[in-house]
């Protein structure tokens, strides 16, 4: 398993409280999806081989050697291929967390008849942004010049992530339309690959001005702190808005953007109505119904962040339901999803 490092920024005296107290609390938040990932792996229903899923493990996208630059592969093995394809993201505040926590994804839509690549990527705040995009961007090329070797049909292509997966999924949706100068923006857009669906759960699109959602609703200390750490990692602090951290913004580029040179994908963004980021999924639908662009953005009621990581629960189940039926319906029609609580 991928574990960032701590950077290496002396902290001034006066915010030393402050900071100790979010690190205190990120690493519980962390240690506590480990462990709720690893115990979940060993449940029997969590055996690929039981949903007949195959796992390729470890695949390097840059041959740079780091663990960070690995994928798995999901891979169905009673469905005839040319399957679907996924690139998944997945979230952890651009800090934590990594494709093996993240397994769950992969599973859920390789048993629905997809081919996944589940990928890692570098983590703030040893690897400030642009390292995540410009990760992101080499599994997206990677995959656009390789999927087809695993059996994967590109016509059907869909991206996805959660929390700040999705924010990283919705950058690379708006490279492959927009021709933008940022070179990772570059290696997207050359691909000539633009998903038919994107998949953006929960996410966390504006990683500049935290304060908005205090601005917005007051909030627990220990959430804000979960809120504002992001930003503290990813873009060094909470500076406005602007041309510099225009890819850790794709919510404010899409909301200023003009008509894309290749046609977005459709989107689907679940969130639940206790999350507290859930208005830049609201948000992220007024960006796109400007653009006409389709986007189903669901809200479930008294769901907090990532609820639907916990399939066995009924709010989680529906999600995913209504996911594959928006993809039935953008990407094309897959098997029926099969039962859980199978």
């Amino acid at each position: 398993m991928y574990h960032p490092e701590m950077s290496n920024e002396r902290p001034s005296p006066r915010r030393l409280p402050e900071i100790l107290r979010r690190r205190a609390g990120a690493t519980v938040v962390d240690n506590l999806f480990r462990a709720l990932a690893g115990l979940g792996r060993l449940h029997p229903q969590a055996q690929p081989h039981r949903h007949q899923v195959e796992v390729v493990r470890d695949v390097p996208y840059r041959p740079t050697g780091s663990p960070a630059h690995l994928l798995d592969i999901y891979r169905p093995t009673s469905l005839p291929g040319p399957w679907p394809v996924v690139l998944y993201i997945h979230g952890g505040g651009f800090r934590i967390l990594s494709k093996d926590t993240h397994w769950v994804m992969g599973l859920a839509f390789a048993r629905r008849g997809f081919l996944v690549f589940n990928i890692n990527y570098r983590l703030a705040p040893k690897h400030r942004y642009p390292a995540a995009v410009e990760d992101a961007a080499a599994a997206y090329a990677w995959v656009a010049r390789h999927a087809a070797d695993y059996g994967g049909d590109l016509s059907r292509f869909v991206i996805a992530g959660e929390s700040a997966g999705a924010n990283l999924a919705t950058v690379m949706a708006a490279c492959a339309s927009y021709e933008r100068p940022e070179p990772a923006a570059r290696e997207v857009f050359a691909t000539g690959l633009v998903p038919r669906a994107a998949v953006a759960a929960c996410g966390m699109l504006q990683v500049t001005d935290p304060e908005r959602f205090r601005r917005r609703k007051r909030l627990p200390s220990w959430v804000y702190d979960r809120i504002i750490e992001v930003s503290d990692a990813y873009v060094g602090g909470a500076p406005a808005p602007g041309p510099e951290t225009a890819l850790a913004d794709p919510l404010v580029l899409l909301e200023s953007a003009a008509a894309p040179l290749r046609p977005l994908p459709a989107f689907f963004a679940p969130v639940g109505t206790r999350d507290p980021i859930l208005d830049d999924t609201r948000r992220l639908k007024l960006a796109l119904d400007r653009l006409g662009v389709p986007c189903e953005a669901r809200y479930y009621p008294g769901e907090v962040h990532a609820f639907h990581a916990l399939v066995f629960r009924e709010n989680a189940r529906l999600c995913w339901t209504e996911a594959f039926r928006f993809l039935d319906e953008h990407v094309g029609p897959l098997p029926r999803v099969a039962d859980w609580r199978r």
